[in-house]
């Protein structure tokens, strides 16, 4: 079976019918971006994509030992990483990536075959941004690409202590919560949820990464704590909690829409 699927805009195409694409530059901005993928297809595919939506350079690697190099050498603005690799797994790369201050906040972007949701959430607690998995569109992963790369340039701004919604208005700093105007009274335990999301929006939080911004490394706590704190945050929280969103299997999402 094919990794990719069609898409309208960027068709699947052979190696050699490539050069006949349009890679002209349309994206708003131009990023840096290292993909890590060993099988060559799929990498040229990947790369011309992602330079047909207007960045660059791409610079393409096809084990985790040249991954880690290169992403310490030249310090790409974003990473598109195949977990399946020679030498080193893309799951140690993304453990190593970051645990060095020097590349901790580079974004990741797994690509993988690997679909399983144990894989899910093992790439998305060693702090992967997001999790793609084969067969793929390319016009979802370029879409993807850019979601990333917003939530990274924005988060360069310490977030804001203040959060404006349609409904919920949340200044953390002041410990203040409302919904449509009315106060709220939060736990501390769901405050901290609540802050944690915010702060994360339109980021998937898996459960055990929950855990430990809320309740610490230390606390001999259960994923289903995180789920019954955040049913009574929801309650409270009343219309406003449609914004806080499950992903099923894995965690919760804040969302601005």
């Amino acid at each position: 079976m094919s990794v990719l699927t069609r898409d309208r805009d960027l068709p699947v195409v052979s190696r050699s019918g490539m050069a006949a694409l349009d890679y002209s530059p349309r994206g708003p901005s131009r990023a840096r971006i290292l993909v890590v993928e060993d099988e060559t297809d799929i990498a040229d595919l990947v790369r011309h994509a992602l330079e047909r939506d207007g960045h660059g350079p791409v610079e393409v690697v096809t084990t985790g030992d040249e991954a880690l190099r290169s992403a310490i050498d030249w310090r790409p603005d974003l990473i598109v990483l195949d977990l399946n690799l020679p030498v080193l797994s893309g799951f140690d790369v993304c453990r190593i990536l970051r645990a060095r201050p020097g590349t901790s906040s580079i974004p990741i972007v797994i690509l993988t075959a690997r679909a399983a949701e144990t894989d899910r959430v093992s790439g998305l607690d060693l702090g992967a941004d997001d999790f793609i998995t084969k067969p793929f569109s390319l016009r979802e992963l370029t879409a993807r690409v850019r979601a990333v790369l917003r939530r990274a340039r924005a988060e360069v701004e310490p977030p804001s202590a203040v959060y404006e919604g349609p409904l919920l208005r949340a200044d953390f700093e002041g410990v203040a919560i409302s919904v449509a105007g009315r106060p709220v009274d939060l736990t501390r335990r769901e405050f901290d949820l609540l802050r944690c999301l915010v702060e994360n929006r339109n980021r998937v939080l898996t459960r055990g990464r929950l855990l430990e911004r809320v309740w610490g490394h230390d606390r001999p706590v259960e994923d289903r704590s995180v789920d019954v704190h955040m049913g009574r945050l929801r309650a409270k929280l009343g219309p406003a909690a449609v914004q806080i969103e499950t992903v099923i299997g894995i965690g919760y999402r804040f969302t601005d829409q």
